[in-house]
């Protein structure tokens, strides 16, 4: 009798917890991400240092944004790199890469889709990272439909080669993708890539400013959105970036729907700061702890 009472007693407790604090979404991994483009300034000067900064606030992953051009990671192979993050509680489970069709001084970008992605691959499985990301097309690289489809047979290509090493390629969007060309989305002919070889980091931030609902993304193309941005929009007619919960965008409702993208990593990123960057993803990690997760 006793033990049904302590079970009735525990079963009460859990509810009314349950009741005070509604679980948003069944993200269990526990880790809030920030994308080191945020803090490039202070990452040149000091890498290290930098990385210690942003595991005392609170953030326990990273995902990266150099190693096209110079094939390192902030400078080091590797091995340091992933060294310096274990140093500091971090892990790096993905990295932006580029496409490669843009030239620098009329040379072949390396470590990019289209030059040497098999040393871009091999590095990163041996710095940890799980999602390569290829993170913008200039201008160059975008064209029209046709150049699309091109582009969309590149990302297969190098998915594939991802693949092999146990590694998962994704594109990461701005909102160019989503102005139609002769009644055609870009984005839509690089969703028709192989959805095993190919999935998306969705910006969420670019996605509102191009006047689209992630969530209809979601519904129409569910677990193909592993990676996410968080990046808010102020209430301004220039709809600038700001940090996470002081803009336009409602997170509640997209965290709700992070299991039906297939949400396993999110990343916090602010291109531009209205000052200190520091400031800036104190405030955002403060209102995904307080509001999110």
């Amino acid at each position: 009798m006793s033990s049904r009472r302590s079970f009735i007693k525990a079963s009460s407790l859990l509810t009314a917890g349950a009741i005070i604090k509604p679980s948003i979404f069944n993200y269990k991994k526990g880790y809030i991400g920030l994308q080191l483009y945020t803090v490039r300034d202070a990452m040149q000067k000091d890498s290290q240092g930098t990385l210690a900064k942003v595991a005392a606030l609170g953030y326990n992953s990273v995902e990266g944004a150099t190693y096209t051009g110079d094939q390192k990671f902030y400078g080091m192979d590797p091995a340091a790199f992933a060294k310096v993050l274990k140093q500091n509680g971090l892990i790096m489970p993905s990295s932006h890469y580029r496409l490669g069709e843009e030239k620098t001084n009329g040379q072949n970008v390396k470590g990019t889709m289209l030059y040497e992605w098999d040393k871009a691959v091999d590095d990163a499985s041996a710095a940890g990272v799980k999602y390569m990301v290829c993170a913008y097309l200039s201008p160059d690289e975008r064209g029209g439909i046709d150049h699309y489809k091109y582009v969309a047979d590149q990302l297969n290509k190098a998915g594939e080669r991802c693949k092999k090493s146990g590694i998962q390629l994704c594109y990461h969007n701005h909102d160019f993708e989503f102005e139609s060309q002769n009644g055609q989305l870009p984005y839509d002919i690089l969703l028709h890539t192989d959805k095993n070889l190919v999935k998306m980091e969705i910006d969420l931030y670019w996605v509102n400013k191009a006047g689209k609902d992630p969530i209809a993304l979601f519904n129409q193309h569910p677990g193909r959105f592993p990676l996410w941005h968080v990046k808010d929009m102020d209430n301004t007619p220039e709809k600038a970036f700001t940090e996470v919960g002081n803009g336009t965008i409602d997170f509640k409702k997209l965290f709700a729907q992070a299991d039906k993208s297939g949400l396993e990593y999110f990343f916090v990123e602010q291109d531009k700061t209205p000052g200190d960057p520091f400031d800036s993803i104190t405030k955002s990690i403060t209102y995904i702890k307080k509001n999110l997760i």
